[in-house]
């Protein structure tokens, strides 16, 4: 997240050739996709808790991302 944050604070200085640009935008896409993978696989560990019958289970919490947002 850091590399991605340092990227993106470079191109908005607008100091980057084109040619360096390119690579910094390719660099943050991967960066990208590699951030929502993480986040993806931290999704599927969490667990909600739910109360059924006085007492607490804990459950897969279901998440599926909204068109786009992946």
């Amino acid at each position: 997240m850091q590399q991605l944050e340092t990227l993106v604070a470079s191109m908005e200085a607008g100091e980057l050739s084109l040619e360096a640009s390119l690579q910094a935008y390719e660099e943050g896409v991967r960066l990208t996709r590699l951030c929502q993978q993480q986040l993806a696989q931290a999704e599927q560990r969490v667990f909600s808790l739910q109360e059924q019958n006085g007492q607490m289970n804990f459950e897969p919490l279901n998440f599926k991302p909204q068109a786009g947002t992946l």
